[in-house]
């Protein structure tokens, strides 16, 4: 893709705009009833139909990607296969995990049948990212609809066809409304949706816009799911597989050029391995293609603006005494950025304390594995993480004492991969989780019922009781749960 099809792509779609919002939050009102009788077993039909038109249509998905993009074309195929397991995943355990189901009653009320059920919300509205302009917002559409909401999706402005093309295509297996509604433009869009009257709203992208998006949600008490971006962090220990671990940070750190939430931009190695260990990722990331050819592990940058960021924190890294074992300022040919390593980096410098969003991968090397803990845990961001070592149960000891919503032991980004476990972080990197059983009962609302199976020889809860009762009550507790 050439510098000029690349700033093309990034003009604004202004078919929809703030003015379209409410009428297709309107629409998605109205439709949510039909949706939510359908049952969680005709939704799960609905949504299976999509997966296998999905996939029976992936070439198309994936070009629309690279389109807009411009990743390469196994990144692209990497997240069509991503929003099928997702999918697939979300319509099959909907009724198992929020369908309704008993509760015990207790001691108190022994004569009530107790049941607990999550129930739709209404219409939730979901605002995606460019880097993964599939995958991601599939994870809060799947789950919102397959706990019977319907959705109002705004995709980046960057990438509006891969939306459009994703609402079409389940309007294409759902005979009835539509119940996937697209709006697309710029933040302004992104706002009027946050002001209308949906019932939650998904957002993800920065922190700095996450902020924004919750102010303006506040405005109305509308509850959000935020995922704002990372710092993750990998701890290489003494006796960890170094070749692994190389291969999976270099991975993580410069796939899709390195624009991933979850991407690796720090490592911290124990000093008697870390030489070794530096060479090691040095030779693999030499190793790779950038540019517009079609053999290239590494796409554009997708924000022009992006590269700024990107060198802003190289030359401080540089200016505080780091040192450049790859690349450096030739890295930079726009929009393309060739992988970068840095070693020997302040902790306080923004290569380490900012989101970098880029192929750059800093390697600094710490005394222990105590060490490289409290590094990895001092930043504001707390998304994934991932732990190298020998010993498994080592790491997931080490695993348990990381301030991070997602953690994998030898290996890197794996909990994204694994439709059962939810996805989301702490700190600045957001709150509220999408996929697994927590994303689900994320876009759905708790009611419980009682139902009084037989009125009780002993009714504490009626002024007409006797003037004994409470007291026989209290020792019936102090009998059962007093010691």
């Amino acid at each position: 893709m050439t510098a000029e099809t690349s700033a093309a792509r990034h003009e604004p779609d202004a078919t929809s705009g703030p003015a379209g919002v409410d009428a297709a939050v309107a629409e998605a009102r109205a439709a949510q009833p039909w949706w939510d009788g359908l049952g969680f077993a005709g939704r799960k039909k609905a949504l299976d139909a999509w997966r296998v038109l999905i996939l029976r249509r992936a070439d198309e998905l994936i070009d629309l990607i690279r389109a807009e993009t411009g990743k390469t074309a196994d990144d692209a195929r990497l997240e069509v296969i991503l929003v099928a397991d997702h999918l697939r995943w979300a319509a099959a355990h909907a009724g198992r995990v929020l369908g309704r189901r008993r509760v015990p009653s207790g001691l108190l009320m022994f004569n009530q049948s107790a049941t607990l059920e999550y129930r739709a919300l209404g219409v939730v509205g979901v605002i995606g990212p460019w880097n993964y302009p599939a995958f991601i917002p599939v994870g809060p559409v799947s789950a919102a609809l397959a706990a019977g909401n319907t959705v109002v999706f705004k995709p980046s402005e960057l990438t509006p066809a891969v939306g459009r093309w994703l609402a079409d295509t389940l309007a294409e297996v759902v005979r009835g409304p539509a119940v996937l509604r697209v709006v697309t433009g710029d933040g302004d869009t992104g706002a009027a949706l946050c002001r209308a009257a949906v019932d939650k709203v998904s957002f993800t992208g920065s922190s700095a816009t996450g902020r924004r998006v919750m102010a303006v949600c506040a405005e109305n008490l509308t509850p959000v799911v935020i995922e704002g971006g990372g710092k993750d962090a990998m701890i290489v220990a003494a006796d960890a597989d170094l070749d692994a671990a190389a291969d999976a940070a270099v991975w993580a750190a410069v796939s899709n050029a390195g624009q991933t939430c979850v991407g690796l931009e720090r490592v911290y190695v124990v000093a008697e391995v870390a030489e070794r260990f530096l060479r090691l990722v040095t030779a693999r990331a030499a190793a790779l293609r950038t540019g517009d050819r079609p053999d290239a592990d590494l796409g554009p940058i997708v924000l022009p603006r992006q590269i700024e960021v990107i060198k802003s924190h190289v030359r401080d890294a540089v200016a505080r005494g780091a040192r450049v074992v790859l690349g450096g300022e030739e890295s930079f040919t726009p929009p393309y950025v060739a992988p970068i390593v840095l070693t020997d980096v302040p902790e306080d410098s923004v290569a380490l304390t900012e989101e970098t969003f880029g192929p750059v991968l800093v390697v600094n090397t710490v005394a222990s594995v105590d060490e490289a803990v409290d590094r990895a845990n001092a930043s504001a961001y707390g998304l994934g993480a991932s732990v190298y070592t020998g010993d498994r149960s080592q790491g997931r000891r080490i695993a348990g004492r990381l301030r991070a919503g997602m953690v994998s032991v030898n290996a890197v980004i794996a909990f994204a991969g694994i439709p059962a476990l939810p996805f989301g972080g702490v700190g600045d990197s957001g709150f509220g989780r999408v996929h697994g059983p927590d994303g689900l009962r994320e876009f759905s609302r708790t009611q419980a019922v009682t139902s009084q199976r037989f009125r009780p020889l002993v009714q504490p809860n009626s002024f007409a009781r006797g003037p004994g009762t409470m007291r026989t009550l209290v020792r019936m507790v102090r009998a059962l749960h007093g010691r």
